[in-house]
């Protein structure tokens, strides 16, 4: 291990100076060979499914890869070489009154180790990102996809090798022994940034086992506030998508807060929505008095994030009580309103504690793709350095390059 780490330090100062050109065309090959070799990817996620069926619906969803997602993860490296690079972007420059000329420059972080779980996309978005922004990769998957991810790396790494890419730039951690993971968070004099995609004891087990600084993709407890002032079809549109579409990913709504003032008109028709498909619904005594026959929501059900058909609702007195409510119970993931009042909608933007505040539209946008900037790593909950979607831009720091005359400070 730490001799991988040595190595992929030592190609992260040779990566970081490769051309936008080399890159994408490293990108494209990746792209063509993963469709290429679709079915010995196919063929591995299948022994890693059949190793895992006992695992719940969601998880198991997560893992499993058809046709249809290997292309999606095709187009998605195809799409990061599409965007700009943006490695030396002058960020800001400036001229001193001595003649010093001040350029604020964005490059790499240098050698980044993800750590995950059971997605097996996540393995092609992370190399190519990386990549992309002149980072070295060092990947640690979980032991529900080893064969489905060691398959991936394998054709990638090839594609990236013939391309031009540095050896030892796109590294894979080839064991599920646990030792192995906590040796590499123990190696704070190579690797500069950890970012774990996980459940929540994933996370914390990272921060509280390592000095490297870690960027939390956090749960998603998200939230949609439906305000007195909504439109109510769009509202149930919204709030139907923002659970069902896809619940077991953490851009799903976990709670629902109605305000007191359009709940009678509202719920009924919801509740009836979502249990025709089969969502369970907790909720609090008022909405328990619209809605009779539904569970009874518990204190714990507000921090909890389902991944699945269930779902708490809240009939809440005013807007100031469902921003407080986010604020204490969420995440700070993803949180949205539906309204057509303009001042609460600056209102909810302006308060809620969000990585993404949305205003009409649903919370399951939270993601790269959608947003514009090719994949993601992961929807960072974090302040610093980087929150919402960790995309290429996310994937960088900067550095001051100076210019000078001959200048002496006196």
């Amino acid at each position: 291990m730490r001799e991988l780490a040595k190595k992929a330090r030592a190609a992260s100062y040779e990566l970081a100076s490769l051309s936008s050109a080399i890159k994408n065309k490293a990108l494209i090959m990746m792209a063509e060979q993963l469709e290429a070799h679709s079915r010995e990817i196919l063929i591995e996620n299948k022994k890693d499914i059949n190793a895992n069926n006992g695992l719940p619906k969601a998880l198991l969803d997560r893992l499993t890869l058809d046709q249809g997602r290997i292309r999606l993860m095709s187009l998605s490296l195809r799409q990061v070489a599409s965007l700009a690079d943006p490695v030396g972007e002058l960020i800001k420059g400036w001229a001193r009154p001595n003649g010093l000329r001040i350029h604020k420059v964005r490059v790499p972080i240098g050698v980044v180790g993800i750590i995950y779980e059971s997605r097996p996309n996540v393995t092609s978005d992370s190399i190519g990102l990386c990549l992309k922004s002149g980072n070295v990769s060092i990947l640690r998957g979980g032991k529900e996809a080893i064969n489905t991810n060691r398959a991936i790396y394998k054709i990638l790494s090839t594609a990236a090798r013939i391309s031009g890419i540095p050896l030892n730039a796109i590294n894979f951690i080839d064991t599920t022994d646990r030792k192995a993971l906590r040796f590499l968070l123990g190696l704070s004099a190579y690797v500069d940034l950890l970012i774990p995609r996980g459940g929540e004891g994933l996370i914390r087990f990272i921060q509280g086992h390592t000095k490297i600084p870690v960027i939390k993709n956090y749960k998603g407890v998200c939230h949609t506030f439906v305000d007195e002032h909504a439109d109510l079809n769009m509202a149930r549109d919204i709030c139907f998508n923002a659970k069902v579409s896809s619940p077991g990913v953490c851009n799903a709504m976990e709670t629902l807060l109605i305000h007191k003032g359009i709940a009678k008109s509202f719920l009924p028709i919801m509740i009836k929505r979502f249990k025709d498909a089969k969502v369970e619904i907790r909720g609090c005594p008022k909405t328990r008095k619209i809605i009779a026959d539904i569970n009874k929501a518990k204190e714990a059900d507000w921090y909890t994030e389902y991944l699945g058909l269930i779902l708490s609702v809240k009939v809440v007195e005013s807007i100031d009580q469902a921003v407080t409510h986010i604020n204490h119970y969420g995440s700070h993931h993803s949180d949205a309103i539906v309204t057509e009042n303009y001042e609460n909608a600056l209102k909810f933007s302006d308060r809620v504690d969000s990585a993404c505040v949305y205003v009409n539209a649903s919370t399951r946008f939270s993601d790269g793709y959608e947003f514009g900037l090719g994949s993601e790593i992961g929807i960072s909950t974090d302040k610093i350095h980087a929150r919402g979607p960790m995309a290429l831009e996310e994937l960088t720091t900067y550095k001051y390059i100076i210019f000078g005359n001959g200048q002496i400070r006196t």
